[in-house]
């Protein structure tokens, strides 16, 4: 399909030139004068516009007010006999995107339409990347229904509009970036850049020149200006994860910038003045660092204007089985694998597990599960004996129906299970396990499995192994 271009002229002869001179690359429509411009971009969607200046009735100016204001706008191209700088001026702050003297050089107008066509093709490409920036670290992406992550929500949701300073702690693996991320999508610079630095990762010296640039000259091997996250971050936000592990220089240089909102460059001495909302997280207990000398009192005061504290996974185990949904059917759908299913019986395990690790560890967990499994069904005895250590309770019978009917499987709504500690080996607390589950049943072998999430052939083996549970089955 050809690119769809309109020449607005009220000279015929200039229409009908342009119109030879285009057709054969692009699907060419001409207009007379602007009224006639309007009604065609009002019905049509036109990849360039290409207008005169000068006509009868209204100007070429307006025909670009009007163009702009839809929304697929098109490029602008502005022709004027005149050659009047004031004019292209004008032109160029409406919106056109370059504009052409008469009698108009084809082979200069080529140039000018593909060159549109870039960056129209470039705009839309940007603002696809937005959108999908939106749908990722919108809120309703956030995994999770408990009442611990609601009220990080909550909180994330009042003051994301703001210019407030954010300090986020939790855990490793809590996913503190994913927060810094949701909170600048949900903010007025959501359109602007999110910049994130690890301060962990870098050595004192390269920190510094990382967040604040450096001069040339600055130090040995700076052979020239390198601009800062700072600087790249203006009219945006700048995330500093891990900010415990700063070094005192460095906290000065920050503490200036939250005080004064302008950075020096590493070897610089001129103040720049910036824009940039500044959000901070730490696994650290920085008032510990502060009480012990490690961290400026009026640092952390200055950045704890808005704090946010995430819990760490082993306090919301109700969002365990939807982590584990969501990325079962991630990972089956990234590997081209087919679903995983996560038997009952395994999902109580690994909500009874304590994850230190947290989501970081669930979602590696996950993905080797997908691509060891490769489909089928995983249940307790394919988990790792870590996950073992914790027996979980069976749910109550007036539950075990919801509990037991299905297993958790990509995509899936999960239901929460209960689950309760234990220091038993683990064949001890299968044999809790199978005797609670039997009890529970009345003797009933069929029952007692399903309470389990197993299958009545392993419920049999089970108890041919260990042949103390000797329970009737009167079903």
């Amino acid at each position: 399909m050809l690119p769809s271009v309109l020449i607005v002229d009220d000279e015929k002869h200039t229409r009908d030139g342009l119109r030879q001179a285009l057709e054969e690359n692009y699907d060419v429509s001409t207009a007379a004068n602007a009224e006639e411009a309007f009604n065609q971009i009002e019905a049509q969607e036109f990849d360039v516009i290409l207008t005169d200046l000068r006509m009868p009735g209204k100007s070429g100016l307006k025909v670009i007010d009007r163009a702009l204001a839809l929304p697929n706008k098109p490029a602008v191209i502005m022709m004027t006999a005149y050659g009047s700088i004031d004019s292209a001026v004008e032109a160029m702050k409406r919106g056109a995107v370059d504009f052409l003297t008469k009698p108009v050089n084809i082979e200069r107008l080529e140039v000018l339409i593909q060159r549109a066509l870039k960056t129209k093709t470039l705009e839309v490409e940007v603002k696809q990347l937005h959108d999908r920036l939106d749908d990722k670290f919108k809120f309703d992406g956030i995994i999770g229904h408990s009442g611990k992550l609601k009220e990080v929500i909550d909180r994330v949701k009042l003051v994301a509009p703001s210019k407030a300073t954010l300090l986020i702690d939790g855990e490793s693996g809590t996913g503190k970036e994913l927060i810094a991320q949701a909170v600048h999508q949900a903010s007025p610079r959501a359109r602007a850049p999110f910049i994130a630095v690890h301060c962990a990762a870098l050595s004192e010296s390269l920190l510094e020149s990382e967040i604040f640039g450096h001069e040339r000259g600055a130090f040995t091997g700076a052979m020239e200006k390198r601009i800062g996250r700072f600087e790249a971050a203006d009219t945006g936000t700048l995330f500093l994860d891990e900010i415990g592990e700063i070094s005192p220089s460095t906290q000065v240089k920050l503490l200036r910038f939250l005080e004064t909102k302008s950075i020096e460059r590493v070897g610089g001495s001129k103040p720049i003045a910036l824009d940039v909302r500044l959000v901070a997280a730490t696994n650290r207990d920085l008032e510990r660092q502060v009480r012990e000398g490690k961290f400026r009192e009026d640092l952390f005061f200055r950045l704890n204007v808005v704090r946010i504290t995430l819990p760490p996974l082993r306090d919301r185990p109700d969002d365990i089985p939807l982590l584990l949904a969501h990325y079962l059917k991630f990972f089956a759908q990234e590997n081209g694998l087919p679903p995983l299913t996560v038997e009952p019986g395994a999902l109580r395990y690994l909500q009874a597990y304590a994850w230190p690790g947290n989501i970081r560890e669930l979602r590696n967990f996950t993905e080797n599960a997908v691509v060891m499994h490769r489909g089928g069904k995983l249940t307790e005895y394919d988990l790792d004996p870590r996950f073992r250590g914790q027996v979980p309770a069976l749910p109550s019978p007036a539950g075990a129906t919801a509990a037991s009917s299905g297993a958790l499987s990509a995509g899936q709504n999960a239901t929460p299970a209960a689950f309760a500690g234990g220091s038993l080996s683990v064949e001890e607390n299968e044999k809790r396990l199978l005797r609670e589950a039997l009890l529970k049943a009345r003797g009933n072998r069929t029952k007692a499995a399903q309470l389990m999430g197993i299958s009545r052939r392993t419920l049999h083996r089970k108890l041919a192994q260990w042949s103390e549970l000797d329970v009737i089955d009167r079903g």
